[in-house]
């Protein structure tokens, strides 16, 4: 029987709550702040440094054409996927997070007043590969004139599934604890992934084309350093620096 009068705005009704629900919308969550800086507890006068290479065993495959046909915007405007497996120069490989895993005790470090900006733009993330630390606000963005929708699938943190209808829409979040790796995903447009390491300290880079990566400022110690890729897996070594000291090292991952 065809609903009319009252029947029909309270059905229209649920049905708008839903699909706006399902999109990552509804009620506003209020937004997280940042947790209050502490000292930092590193001496400068002796702190070092442990950098290195990441190198790539083997050759990557060439990057498949992601059919964007879903969303006529990202078909118009999309960029390039960005591949699993990204080799760099001289047989270096890209998108490596590292950091310290283990060997800083119970030192607690500062948390930076910047945000790090997790921006969707072309119908794919940017960056793919990041960190941030704990406490730290990450400002998530929706540069495209087209729905997305930012959905964090984090083991130890808050889950999280934000709609993101409009060009400069912006939500802001924060990582409770530590956790490498987090995923994000998009709802709406299946190839839009990001990973982010989130941690207690601010000794972690992500190698770039040259595959190189630097940890700066580390107070003299014996070290877990990790290196984590999101389809080769991870390594580990443990490495010892003295005052000023400056180490490199290397990690090999094969295909």
């Amino acid at each position: 029987m065809k609903r009319t009068g009252l029947g029909a705005v309270l059905g229209a009704a649920v049905t708008l709550a839903a699909l706006v629900a399902a999109c990552g919308g509804g009620a506003p969550v209020p937004e997280e702040a940042a947790a209050p800086p502490a000292a930092d507890p590193v001496d400068p006068a002796t702190a070092g440094r442990i950098g290195g290479s990441i190198a790539l065993k083997g050759t990557p495959p060439a990057a498949e054409a992601v059919q964007m046909n879903s969303d006529p915007y990202c078909v118009d405007n999309g960029q390039a996927v960005p591949a699993a497996v990204i080799g760099g120069t001289n047989g270096t490989l890209q998108n490596v997070f590292v950091y310290v895993k283990d060997g800083l005790g119970n030192r607690t470090f500062p948390v930076p007043s910047t945000p790090v900006l997790l921006d969707q733009k072309g119908c794919v993330y940017h960056p793919h590969v990041f960190g941030i630390q704990v406490g730290q606000n990450l400002e998530i963005l929706n540069s495209d004139s087209t729905l997305h929708n930012v959905h964090a699938i984090p083991a130890s943190n808050r889950e999280f599934n934000r709609g993101q209808s409009l060009a400069g829409v912006k939500h802001t979040h924060v990582f409770s604890t530590r956790e490498v790796m987090v995923p994000f995903k998009c709802n709406v447009h299946n190839w839009m992934k990001a990973f982010v390491g989130v941690l207690d300290h601010p000794f972690y880079a992500v190698t770039g084309a040259d595959g190189t990566f630097s940890l700066d400022g580390l107070p003299p110690g014996t070290y877990t350093i990790e290196a984590w890729h999101e389809t080769l897996g991870t390594q580990t070594q443990s490495v010892t620096i003295g005052a000023k000291e400056t180490k490199d090292i290397a990690f090999e991952f094969a295909l």
